[in-house]
């Protein structure tokens, strides 16, 4: 069982307006193990996304004060890809293009980069798993070969996502608002996929505005942020 610990976080980020720092995380507290999951609901501006991204290593925020540990590691010293590589996934709220990279060789690079000590994956095991977990997102095997993100619709960028997520296996993974701008049958499909996922060894902490999400992926515990603080944390029903 790994565990990841946000301990009293507080976080700033530069104001491109008056060029002053602004706190936007003010004291956050959050623990959690894998084979839980967890979902931080709240209004716009409260800082759901920058805990995520605060988390996974995004350079424009910063640390002030607090901690965040994962089994025990402080994670502020460690690159963004040390931390892939340590167990953490984020899926983007909004994932980019990268023109001349195609999908299947950018998911074989991050499964091989991830294994660490194991060393890479056998590319007829790679390619009998990638066809498994396209089948369980009804994604064409076509995907795979166009560059990565280019052209897909928000629906194919998000199971693309979990495509991903699937395939490097974590030990947490972050869901930034995997469920915006999707419709019922895509929100399933995306579900089902973060579904076959759950398991001793995985964790899960959506961060989401709807209700709809958790009637899919259903969350051991709910957490409400305000004002850049976790103020309530329940069981599923706080979230209706």
């Amino acid at each position: 069982m790994a565990t990841l610990k946000v301990s009293n976080l507080h976080v700033s980020v530069n104001d491109e307006e008056d060029k002053k720092s602004k706190e936007i995380l003010k004291g956050v507290n959050l623990e959690m193990h894998t084979g839980e999951t967890h979902a931080i609901m709240g209004p716009n501006g409260t800082g759901k996304s920058t805990l995520s991204e605060t988390i996974m290593g995004n350079p424009n925020y910063h640390i002030t004060k607090g901690s965040i540990e994962l089994d025990g590691q402080d994670l502020s010293t460690m690159t963004v890809d040390q931390r892939a590589r340590a167990g953490l996934f984020l899926a983007m709220q909004y994932p980019v293009e990268i023109k001349g990279i195609t999908n299947l060789e950018f998911i074989r690079t991050a499964v091989n980069v991830t294994r660490n000590e194991q060393g890479p994956l056998p590319i007829k095991k790679f390619l009998d798993k990638l066809k498994e977990n396209l089948g369980i997102l009804n994604m064409s095997d076509k995907m795979t070969e166009r560059y990565l993100n280019e052209g897909f619709s928000g629906g194919e960028k998000k199971r693309n996502e979990i495509l991903q997520m699937m395939m490097i296996k974590p030990k947490f993974a972050i869901l930034d608002e995997i469920d915006s701008g999707l419709d019922i049958d895509a929100l399933q499909v995306v579900a089902k996929g973060v579904n076959h996922m759950l398991s001793p060894n995985f964790g899960v902490l959506m961060i989401t505005h709807y209700q709809r999400l958790l009637n899919y992926i259903h969350p051991d515990q709910v957490h409400v942020m305000m004002d850049g603080r976790i103020v309530k944390t329940g069981d599923a029903s706080l979230a209706e």
